[in-house]
């Protein structure tokens, strides 16, 4: 008997024949048996060849790598730890013990691998690097958490964890969302360094920088209504107020130097500026209301773990 019997390595794929034989192999050898490739419909022979290196393979019935997940997770495994990476080659499957040992100890019900600590050249594009930078910036800002690097696809997580989060995204904004409602939900998360590498030659990137960064963006700011709701509706509320100041700055200037009135602009910079001071308002309003249900969750998972009886 393998120690990682109770582990799943989930593996989703779309094209990837150049590279999965060998992830698949790699990920065997390190001790894991049972690998699930779920696949969103390859043409390459992506399948056949997972099949052979001996992995379990399905196909996912929507698309995207998101919906995959949460298909693969669902419906297709049954072990208690599952092992998340990309069919790439990009992640070392060496680096597996030190992303299971938060899980199998308890000390994390969720692991991220930071690929900063030790990228190696060539293995993501200075757009990639910037964009990435910047996101993980913008998840501390709206977030308040420092996961090092929230976009990674090398994850470990208890299933029983996994099923606790509210995951709604269908592609690469998986990711995020899946970094964000561990924030929500306050579970344990572990971020240990792994390597990162450059694709091998031959294998293409179903990765769109700048589509799939503008989707992750928007996810990070859609998922701050929710968990930080001072943030989300007072930055609204800050960029109303300010568009009527500018707005009321401009009609007093042309009324003072020009003599001219500006009747309808007038009656836009009140408009904004009203409705920036009332989603500011609201935005503490709800943030008051978000503190006291996370006091009152806390009373009660006090109160749970106290009970004798449980």
């Amino acid at each position: 008997m393998s120690e990682y019997d109770d582990v799943c390595v989930l593996l989703p794929t779309l094209d990837e024949v150049e590279t999965v034989a060998r992830v698949v192999e790699a990920f065997r050898d390190a001790g894991l048996d049972e690998v699930l490739v779920i696949d969103g419909g390859s043409t390459d022979g992506t399948q056949e060849t997972a099949r052979e290196a001996g992995a379990r393979v399905v196909e996912q019935s929507g698309r995207g790598k998101g919906q995959a997940v949460r298909e693969a997770v669902r419906d297709h495994i049954d072990a208690p730890y599952v092992v998340m990476a990309d069919a790439d080659a990009t992640y070392d499957a060496g680096d597996v013990d030190a992303m299971l040992d938060p899980l199998l100890s308890g000390e994390a019900d969720h692991v991220i691998g930071n690929r900063f600590a030790d990228m190696r050249p060539g293995a993501m594009t200075r757009l990639n690097r910037t964009g990435n930078r910047i996101i993980n910036l913008a998840f501390r800002l709206i977030h308040g958490e420092n996961y090092g690097d929230i976009l990674s696809g090398y994850r470990a997580f208890t299933r029983e964890s996994f099923r606790r989060l509210h995951l709604a995204a269908d592609g690469f904004g998986i990711e995020t969302e899946m970094a964000v409602e561990c924030v929500k939900n306050r579970q344990s998360v572990a971020v240990v360094p792994i390597t990162y590498r450059e694709r091998p030659g031959g294998s293409a990137t179903n990765l769109h920088p700048i589509r799939d960064g503008g989707v992750i963006f928007l996810e990070l700011y859609r998922k701050a209504k929710t968990n930080n709701p001072l943030f989300y509706f007072g930055s609204l509320g800050a960029v109303s107020t300010s568009a009527g100041a500018l707005m009321t700055g401009y009609v007093l200037y042309d009324w003072f130097v020009n003599g001219i009135t500006h009747e309808i602009i007038s009656i836009g910079a009140v408009g904004a500026a009203i409705l920036g001071i009332q989603l500011l308002i609201f935005g503490f309003l709800a943030d008051m209301i978000l503190s006291l249900h996370r006091e009152q969750v806390a009373r009660y998972e006090r109160a749970v773990d106290d009970d004798p009886d449980r």
